[in-house]
Formats: structure tokens, sequence, C-alpha cells
């Protein structure tokens, strides 16, 4: 618990928030660009990395163990095929993390990536999106920040707002 406290009040008490994003591979940008966006419409600083649980052990390893002393208040992970990237990444910060299941070109219709992200042990949870789904990710993420951040939550409250006057404009 006292843990805890001390990383709410470092992440309250920050002026500016940062969301590292991470992909296991550069194939899996395009799919991760939604979240990328999302975080800089609302002017949240993204710190963008490649990053393989198997490919690159060693620097995942450090990401996840470095990623509060750089700054980074939530991590969005995304990975398709076996998908260990956001499980193994929650197993190394205490930084709350968002999965992102990728169909990728090897997969099973994207089912092995969902599970593999959605199916965690008890004290390793991972928040998980939709198959493909990084702009939610990238909204779940600033809700989170605005937990600590009136400003910012009167910017969801009015991106929602939008959304539902684009809804209401396309009624027939």
């Amino acid at each position: 618990m006292f843990r805890n406290n001390i990383f709410m009040n470092k992440l309250c008490n920050k002026e500016k928030m940062c969301v590292g994003v991470i992909m296991g591979s550069k194939s899996d940008l395009p799919i991760m660009q939604g979240a990328i966006d999302i975080l800089q419409k609302f002017n949240i600083e993204v710190k963008c990395d490649i990053v393989s649980a198997h490919r690159t052990p060693d620097k995942m390893f450090l990401y996840g163990k470095n990623a509060v002393d750089e700054g980074l208040s939530i991590i969005i992970a995304g990975a398709g095929g076996s998908a260990h990237l956001p499980g193994m990444i929650a197993s190394l910060t205490p930084l709350p993390v968002i999965g992102v299941p990728i169909k990728s070109s090897n997969s099973i219709d994207g089912w092995d990536s969902i599970l593999s992200i959605l199916q965690m042990p008890t004290g390793v949870p991972v928040a998980t999106v939709a198959l493909n789904g990084s702009k939610n990710a990238g909204i779940l993420a600033v809700s989170m920040l605005a937990i600590c951040n009136k400003e910012l939550q009167n910017k969801i409250v009015e991106y929602k707002n939008d959304m539902k006057s684009d809804v209401l404009k396309n009624n027939i």
C-alpha cells in the first residue's frame, strides 16, 4: 500500500505525463499508430519503441525495470501471435499496462494474441482492449491519467460529447 501511495503522488504531481507505447516489431506500428495519435491529440508525451519479448528479452527487461525512472506513467504494449510482451512488461513494472492484441500474419485469427494478453495470472494484471484496438488503449490511458488531472478530465468529457454529437448528426 505504501508503495502505491508514493506512485500515485509521483503520478499526480507530474507536470508532463508520458505514456510508453511499445510493440513487438515494426510491422505492428500501423496498428499501434492509433494509440499514438490519440495520446498526441490530448497533448500527452509519447515514447515509442520496439521491444520484442522473444527477440530482445534483455531490452524488454531493462525497459520494464526502468519505466518509472524514465518518466513513464502508463505503458501500452501491442503484440501479435503468442503476445508475451504486455504480460512480461507488467511483471517487471509497477505501472499500469494496457495490452493491445494484434492480428498478425502468423496468428490464429488473432485469438492467440487476445488470449495471451487476456489470461494473465493473479498478481500480474494487464488491461486488454479489442483486437487491433490501439485507439481504445490510447483513450483508456488518457482516462487513467485524467484521474489526477481536471483539465484532462474535461478534455475526455469533451471528446466523448463530440463522439455523441457525431452519432446524433448521422441520425436518420
